[in-house]
C-alpha cells in the first residue's frame, strides 16, 4: 500500500498532478482543494495517498492533509459513493465546512455539489454522521496559502472549465460558473473560486 509521497512536483493538470520520487512518476488525482494548496511546478511536495485497485486500473489519490485522507475513506463507504464523487465533495468544501453539513443536517447546502442530489445528501448526512470518528480526531496539518503562480497557464479559463466538467458540471454550468472571474489566475485558483462562489450562491 503506498500511503505518502514525497518527491518534486512535475505537473499540475486539475484534477491530476504528477509527482517524480527518485525518477518514477506517479499519476495521482485530487481534490481542487489540495490542488490549490501545492506549490508551484518544480518544487517540492509531500502528498498522503489513497490506492484503489480495480480489475482494469489501479488509481492513487493524494490529499494534502490526513483529515482530507480520512474523510475520503469515510466517504467512499457510503452506498452510491465512488471516488469521483467523492473528490467532487472535498473540491466543493473543506473538511470542517463538510463536518457543519453533517451536524445541522442541511442538505440544501450538499445537493450544491455536483452529483450529489437530494437522496444522495440525504444518505450522507445519515451515514456520515456515524462514521465521524473514523476521520474527525486525525491531526491535521495547517492548511497551506494559495499558490500565487506567477506564470498563469495562457489556457487557464479553458482548463478550468474542463476541470469542472471533469468533477460532473455540465459544460455551460461550467462556463457560467467561471464567467466574471478574473482571468489573469491560475487554473487552480480559478476553479476553487468558481466552487467557492458555486457554494454561497
Amino acid at each position: 500500500m503506498i500511503g505518502r509521497l514525497t518527491g518534486q512536483l512535475l505537473q499540475k493538470q486539475p484534477p491530476w498532478v504528477v509527482i517524480d520520487v527518485h525518477g518514477v512518476g506517479y499519476e495521482l488525482e485530487a481534490s481542487m482543494t489540495a490542488l490549490v494548496a501545492l506549490p508551484p511546478v518544480g518544487e517540492q511536495v509531500s502528498l498522503f495517498t489513497h490506492l484503489t485497485v480495480r480489475d482494469d486500473a489501479h488509481l492513487l489519490y493524494g490529499f494534502v492533509r490526513e483529515q482530507e485522507r480520512a474523510l475520503f475513506r469515510a466517504l467512499i463507504k457510503v452506498n452510491g459513493v465512488g471516488p469521483k464523487l467523492a473528490l467532487a465533495i472535498l473540491s466543493g468544501m473543506d473538511e470542517d465546512a463538510f463536518m457543519r453539513c453533517i451536524r445541522d443536517d442541511d442538505s440544501k447546502a450538499l445537493t450544491r455539489l455536483p452529483g450529489v442530489g437530494k437522496k444522495t445528501a440525504e444518505r450522507l448526512i445519515i451515514e456520515m454522521r456515524d462514521r465521524f470518528p473514523e476521520w474527525e480526531q486525525v491531526s491535521s496539518e495547517p492548511s497551506l496559502l494559495d499558490p500565487q503562480a506567477r506564470d498563469a497557464h495562457r489556457n487557464a479559463l479553458a482548463d478550468a472549465e474542463s476541470a469542472l466538467v471533469s468533477l460532473g458540471y455540465k459544460p455551460a454550468e461550467a462556463a457560467k460558473m467561471l464567467s466574471g472571474l478574473e482571468a489573469d489566475q491560475p487554473t487552480e485558483a480559478l476553479i476553487k473560486a468558481a466552487l467557492t462562489q458555486r457554494m454561497n450562491s
